[in-house]
């Protein structure tokens, strides 16, 4: 089809690359051209006509955990309550209370759960995610997780193993610890890449680093969960084996912002989250400064972040924690695709897959 007459959103590396009055040409689920419409192939097939609105890449949603059992809308009342996420973990309740309820719960009701958050995502622009394991905590459930993501989508999903979300209480923790970075490796064909939660009340910054160093020996790549709460260092400990990103990121220190920047670690912010719990905001003017590039992720979890809707983060991140509208687009579509480790996709140049949106809008802003 040749979509005609658009506010096309290019996404290259030049910035947004707006082209008004542009069109773009899709054969076999790519697509063939881009450029004005008055030069637009002849023959293309079925026109849309766009009529001056918005087009650009499909979104992509960098940090995500999709499928889980339970609920825990009791939390979120506590939490309104002035109950901290620590807190909360302390009488049984956030990450080990969405474990328990996803070990007994069966493929199928899983699989449902996660088709509808998906469903979701998709009527929200999203086209690519990625999609993290990490609430069964054994070797045999977290890889039943990832199973079940591969059988999984639209929208394109590029899971990452985080058998390494939290230590179950059943086993102890050294042991725990070892199995994350051995067996679990062994049986993870269908991940694209390893996360590890490092920071307090989680792994420390040694337990991440043998994980993570495991995982990148065997050809993974690896990204974290990084000064959420408090810094130890993950942002840094990433950059340092090339990693994909960094994620949350209230704190870090422009020593491991710089190290990010030079290894093209993208920084992966995460406003649903960060303005849930009531955390102090990234250090955005100290990122942006050390060139770092910004993605954007829903965080989509039963806990701290129950949404799938990407616009919203845009909002959250432009009006909570001081991105640029600019920003905000390139960190949902060529950065973001970056960050989930789909580097082709979130751009709408020639050859790049057909991941398109047509926006009720005719103003980017």
């Amino acid at each position: 089809m040749l979509i005609a007459d658009a506010l096309v959103m290019t996404c290259g590396e030049a910035g947004l690359g707006l082209l008004p009055g542009g069109a773009v040409l899709v054969e076999d689920a790519r697509i063939a051209w881009v450029g004005p419409t008055a030069d637009a192939p002849a023959g293309a097939g079925p026109r849309v006509e766009a009529e001056g609105r918005l087009l650009t890449p499909g979104l992509v949603d960098a940090h995500a955990h999709p499928i889980f059992g339970g609920e825990r809308a009791a939390e979120f009342a506590q939490r309104a309550q002035g109950c901290s996420y620590q807190e909360i973990a302390a009488r049984g309740g956030g990450i080990l209370s969405t474990v328990r309820a996803t070990r007994e719960a069966s493929d199928e009701m899983l699989l449902a759960g996660a088709r509808a958050r998906l469903s979701r995502a998709v009527a929200h622009g999203t086209t690519t995610m990625e999609a993290k394991t990490g609430y069964a905590l054994s070797v045999d459930g977290e890889l039943r997780l990832l199973a079940l993501l591969g059988r999984l989508g639209p929208p394109t999903l590029r899971p990452s193993l985080l058998g390494a979300h939290a230590v179950p209480p059943e086993i102890p923790r050294a042991d725990y610890v070892a199995a994350c970075a051995g067996p679990m490796l062994d049986g993870a064909a269908g991940a694209a890449a390893v996360d590890v939660f490092c920071d307090e009340g989680a792994f420390t910054l040694e337990e991440a680093r043998t994980i993570l160093t495991a995982a990148k020996a065997r050809g993974f790549a690896v990204r974290a969960h990084a000064g959420q709460f408090a810094d130890l260092g993950a942002a840094g400990l990433v950059a340092s084996l090339g990693g994909l990103s960094a994620d949350h990121l209230e704190h870090v220190s422009e020593e491991q912002a710089l190290a990010m920047a030079a290894a093209g670690t993208i920084a992966t912010l995460l406003p649903g989250a960060c303005v849930q719990l009531r955390l102090p905001p990234p250090p955005v003017v100290r990122l942006r400064a050390a060139g770092c590039r910004f993605a954007l992720g829903t965080d989509l979890n039963p806990g701290s972040s129950m949404s799938e809707s990407l616009p919203l983060q845009m909002w959250l991140a432009t009006t909570h924690l001081g991105l640029t509208v600019e920003e905000a687009w390139l960190a949902v579509t060529r950065d973001a695709a970056r960050a989930a480790g789909r580097p082709e996709a979130g751009r709408l140049l020639a050859g790049a897959p057909a991941d398109l949106v047509l926006w009720d809008a005719t103003d980017y802003r």
